[in-house]
């Protein structure tokens, strides 16, 4: 099935949960990585169990604190 990846569609296999496609893609610091799915946030509890479908747009989100 085709799903898009930070931008670029990719061909992943027909049963992929997020916790896999995140090992697929060799995310960096996976654990500290936040995930959204069609510009809904996923809970990290629920990488394992959420399923993507055809079509989905995921994104790997890292956020930094930082400033003075």
């Amino acid at each position: 099935m085709k799903i898009v990846v930070a931008g670029k569609t990719k061909e992943v296999a027909d049963i992929i949960t997020v916790e896999q496609l995140i090992i697929q893609e060799k995310v960096e610091t996976p654990e500290y990585v936040t995930v959204s799915i069609n510009d809904e946030f996923i809970n990290r509890g629920e990488f394992a169990s959420c399923v993507l479908t055809e079509g989905d747009n995921v994104e790997f989100l890292y956020f930094m604190g930082g400033g003075r």
